[in-house]
């Protein structure tokens, strides 16, 4: 992968690529937006959503319309940031193709609908495809590795996790982005004294959810810090 970001107008559009790695937290679980391709190559083969930039348009804007047309998501919405360029001169057998990633961040995402030349858009679980380097289309399984290693670190340092949420959340449900995208157990209250300690990360809404049993659970929103001081480390060695 190449460690630079690109401008659109640096090549011709005609031979560059937006693709998305987009991921969301259902159901405890952490799942990545697939698409099943309807043209060649790699026909009837999974692979992350994207396609080619228009001549008229920036990267971000070819990116959210071929999300639009392959998935039905409005990634307008999503926390959405560039990864980086892929340029492998093999990676694409219909010639010569760099593709700009994008990876995407959104609270339990809805079920996408396929369009465009995608036969069918779904959900699937991460960790169903971190053991086969070549379960999806082209360079893709690259790309899907990574994005995950960027929101793994992006965790540590940043305030992102609230991506992974709604407008208010409970400290059980941050808790639970941390450990689907990291692959460990947290420990719940090292969890919350780690959490409310770091200034601007959390801010009470003053309201509660009422669980079906037990207590009600306080309700937060994501704070006026970005960055977090002091970061929130993973275990060493423990991220799978």
């Amino acid at each position: 992968m190449d460690d630079w970001l690109i401008d659109s107008t640096e090549v011709e559009a005609s031979w560059v690529t937006a693709d998305l790695a987009i991921f969301t937290v259902r159901g405890g679980r952490l799942m990545v937006l697939l698409v099943e391709r309807g043209v060649e190559p790699y026909l009837g083969h999974p692979a992350l959503p994207g396609g080619y930039v228009q001549k008229a348009e920036t990267l971000r804007e070819g990116a959210l319309r071929e999300l639009w047309e392959e998935a039905g998501i409005d990634g307008s919405r999503l926390h959405l940031e560039q990864l980086g360029a892929y340029g492998d001169p093999r990676r694409d057998p219909r010639g010569r193709v760099v593709t700009i990633a994008y990876l995407a961040l959104g609270p339990d995402l809805p079920a996408p609908v396929g369009g465009t030349d995608a036969r069918h858009a779904y959900w699937f679980p991460v960790s169903e495809l971190a053991d086969d380097p070549h379960a999806l289309a082209f360079d893709h399984m690259d790309i899907l590795t990574d994005a995950l290693e960027q929101i793994r670190r992006k965790l540590e340092y940043t305030a992102v996790a609230t991506a992974f949420c709604g407008e208010s959340f409970t400290l059980s449900e941050l808790r639970t982005v941390y450990e689907v995208v990291w692959g460990e157990h947290l420990d719940p209250s090292n969890f919350r004294r780690k959490v409310l300690n770091t200034a601007g990360f959390v801010q009470p809404t003053g309201d509660q959810r009422l669980p079906a049993t037990g207590r009600p659970a306080a309700l937060y929103r994501r704070g006026n810090a970005w960055l977090l001081s002091p970061p929130l480390l993973r275990a060493a060695g423990k991220a799978k």
